[in-house]
């Protein structure tokens, strides 16, 4: 799997498609805007609207998505991410918002979304599909697993590693060294001073298995 070192500068004047139309659409839309690229229609499976800021929105089923196209997945559901990801032959577009501070040593994946204020710091991995949601934290050396969602305020300590699919909740906080397991759920505020098992849904201070999703 070929990883994108990040530079300094990157490319603007992209015409990237987006797959789905919710709420999570309109803050990637905002962000590929701001990065100089335009977005030039939205797809969804069931389209609620006409448009978003100006942007078509449109029913998926029918449109072809050529493997030339430039894509970015804007659902925040892990698992649909994944789906869709598997099921459509694009280039998928990194998005990162201009104010996000990212280290140059940092690796990010393709199609994977940085939100504003989000922090990246050296030798952090984030894989495919991911979302680095509004001023999270990712210091370093952590691996940030494919389709996984880290987010608005979560801090992640040195030396993390986040499990394939695994939801961190807004304001989650985990300590230096600890291991995620795949798809588990970390939720809001939780404090995490241990390993979590793949499929664990983890809550509160100090952080306690509540149970596990289905596998």
């Amino acid at each position: 799997m070929q990883r994108m070192l990040l530079q300094l500068s990157l490319l603007m004047g992209n015409k990237v498609l987006l797959y789905g139309a919710s709420g999570h659409c309109k803050v990637i839309i905002d962000s590929i805007h701001l990065m100089g690229d335009t977005v030039e229609v939205v797809f969804d499976d069931n389209p609620q609207k006409t448009n978003i800021f100006g942007v078509p929105v449109i029913q998926a089923n029918g449109h072809k998505i050529n493997k030339e196209d430039l894509l970015a997945i804007s659902i925040g559901n892990n698992r649909v991410r994944k789906t869709i990801s598997e099921r459509i032959s694009a280039k998928f577009h990194t998005v990162i918002h201009p104010t996000a501070i990212i280290s140059k040593y940092a690796s990010i994946d393709e199609g994977t979304v940085i939100m504003a204020g989000a922090i990246i710091n050296p030798d952090s991995v984030i894989g495919r599909h991911s979302i680095i949601n509004t001023g999270a934290i990712i210091d370093h050396d952590c691996h940030i697993g494919d389709y996984t969602h880290i987010s608005p305020n979560a801090s992640l300590a040195g030396d993390v590693v986040v499990g394939e699919g695994s939801h961190v909740g807004i304001g989650a906080s985990i300590i230096q060294g600890v291991r995620i397991g795949k798809w588990a759920i970390i939720g809001a505020g939780a404090v995490i001073l241990k390993d979590v098992e793949d499929y664990a849904v983890v809550v509160g201070n100090p952080g306690k298995v509540i149970k596990y999703t289905e596998k």
